[in-house]
């Protein structure tokens, strides 16, 4: 069986078992420490976690026109002090670190109410952080009150396994995600909303819910085909329907039985991508073949006695036999002659020197390009 078909399978739910294999593709419905308990060390490749924020909301928040806003006043993310829960952030963080693989690393989401506290705590608990990303909400809830900003952004913080640790990072997927530019940490998405959000009997089945577009760049950077992506905060499933469509294995861990049910329904009918879409951009770590301006001179790409010029035509120098240039009495490499007739520190001769081709300037470089494709596989 195919990895695709391995992650299209129904999700399965099911109670922790101590050093049980791991449950690929399945959601432990239990509290998300002991389920970790439950894991082999060294076992999931990446995870993202979204822990209670710990809002400390006092009363009821009410709109102007007096209804109610649908805010977080479950229980599970209330807390009795702050101490209670850096103690609980602790404890569920050291089991993250065990059962990361050296290789992995991790990604918390949270609001001003609690990722300075997660933060310390990351990197009290070992983890160094790569970097924190900063998710600007395109659609943000108004401050009703008007006593302060509107909060419009959360904090992901993206942590690997130490200083000197290696971790997956596909710097050319976000590339060419962000047309080309290098994808920068603050990102723009609307909280979810539509379709997307799930609801029962006209109410958000989770208060929190995230937008799948997030965790598509989030798995999409940090994770590779096949990977196995854990979740101790699963709520109605987003990263396992996300992780589905990316062909990556997903464990979700959530003890609320009615987000259960939901994030069942949701990522047995989310559709994954075929093979030739996860084939995204990966960077190319092989240099390119060095060719020195001799060889296209060896290989009669470039006759001795041949004249170059700028794209002006204010510098000609003449190609000697060994590849040198020779500009009145200059002499030299491609770049040593280039800067020295014009008084630069540098100079990129393979484009500053041109050959005169059927009545027009083209630089040498595109007979070095013409002479890799000829010679190389």
């Amino acid at each position: 069986m195919g990895v695709l078909e391995k992650v299209a399978a129904r999700p399965r739910v099911a109670k922790a078992k101590p050093q049980a294999p791991l449950p690929l593709d399945t959601i432990l419905m239990d509290d998300c420490i002991a389920a970790m308990k439950s894991l082999p060390a060294k076992s999931i490749d990446m995870i993202f976690a979204d822990p209670p924020y710990n809002l400390q909301l006092g009363g009821d928040l009410a709109r102007p026109d007096g209804s109610q806003v649908d805010a977080v006043t479950d229980d599970w993310d209330k807390f009795d002090s702050f101490a209670a829960y850096d103690t609980f952030t602790k404890a569920w963080l050291k089991e993250a670190r065990r059962i990361l693989k050296d290789n992995g690393s991790i990604w918390v989401i949270g609001s001003y109410h609690n990722i300075f506290r997660v933060g310390t705590a990351i990197q009290d608990t070992g983890f160094w952080i790569l970097n924190d990303i900063v998710w600007r909400k395109a659609n943000p809830m108004p401050n009703f009150r008007g006593t302060r900003f509107t909060n419009a952004h959360e904090t992901l913080i993206w942590a690997s396994m130490g200083e000197k640790a290696k971790y997956t990072f596909n710097y050319r997927s976000m590339k060419t995600l962000n047309d080309e530019l290098q994808m920068r940490s603050d990102w723009e998405f609307p909280i979810c909303g539509g379709p997307e959000r799930l609801k029962k009997d006209g109410h958000k089945v989770h208060p929190t819910q995230k937008p799948e577009a997030l965790l598509y760049r989030v798995m999409l950077a940090a994770s590779k085909p096949g990977d196995v992506i854990l979740d101790p905060f699963f709520g109605t499933g987003t990263t396992g329907a996300v992780a589905k469509r990316l062909g990556r294995h997903w464990i979700g861990i959530e003890r609320e039985g009615n987000y259960v049910e939901a994030a069942q329904e949701r990522i047995e009918a989310a559709l994954p991508l075929d093979e030739s879409q996860l084939k995204t951009m990966q960077a190319n770590t092989k240099k390119p073949p060095r060719v020195a301006f001799g060889q296209l001179v060896e290989n009669g790409y470039l006759a001795p006695g041949t004249m170059l010029t700028d794209t002006k035509r204010r510098w000609r120098a003449v190609v000697g036999a060994d590849g040198s240039l020779t500009c009145d009495t200059v002499s030299g490499s491609i770049h040593k002659v280039g800067s020295t007739v014009q008084n630069a520190p540098s100079c990129n001769g393979w484009t500053f020197w041109h050959i005169e081709s059927e009545g027009a300037l083209q630089p040498i470089d595109t007979l070095r390009q013409t002479y890799l494709l000829a010679t190389q596989p």
